[in-house]
């Protein structure tokens, strides 16, 4: 019994992913849902904060390790095109190209793209960020 819904998340957002997690409201609230949703956002920025602070370090295995923890909760909300910049963080994290098939052994060259990729996804999570104000109404 997946709901429908109306509102044009355009290509930020995979519907029916976060059609699932509307799935768990009550019938006449969308308090549930809401409240993972703004706590995804919030746990979002701080993990930009923690990206912003292993880049001044040049460490590799932690941003890799926050890029794959990001992916993974905007995966389950279906926000796609966070969730795609966080794989390529862990990618490069791990000295691998954006696919994680080819090995890049400069370290400097996987900064700059990690560096590029926590923009894009910075990007992306504010875009979200409207788009969510916007679907649960909240100024």
């Amino acid at each position: 019994m997946s709901e429908e819904i109306e509102f044009d998340f355009g290509d930020n957002v995979e519907k029916s992913t976060f059609e699932q997690i509307l799935d768990m409201d009550e019938e006449d609230d969308r308090d549930f849902s809401k409240s993972i949703v703004f706590g995804f956002l919030e746990q979002a920025e701080q993990t930009f904060g923690k990206m912003d602070s292993a880049m001044k370090d040049k460490d590799l295995p932690e941003l890799s390790s926050l890029g794959h923890f990001l992916k993974g909760s905007s995966a389950t909300l279906g926000f796609t095109k966070v969730k795609d910049e966080c794989e390529k963080i862990q990618h490069y994290g791990h000295k691998k190209n954006e696919t994680g098939e080819v090995d890049e052994p400069d370290e400097d060259k996987c900064l700059k793209l990690i560096g590029e990729s926590i923009a894009e996804a910075k990007r992306a999570y504010e875009v979200v960020n409207d788009l969510m104000k916007k679907f649960y109404a909240d100024p």
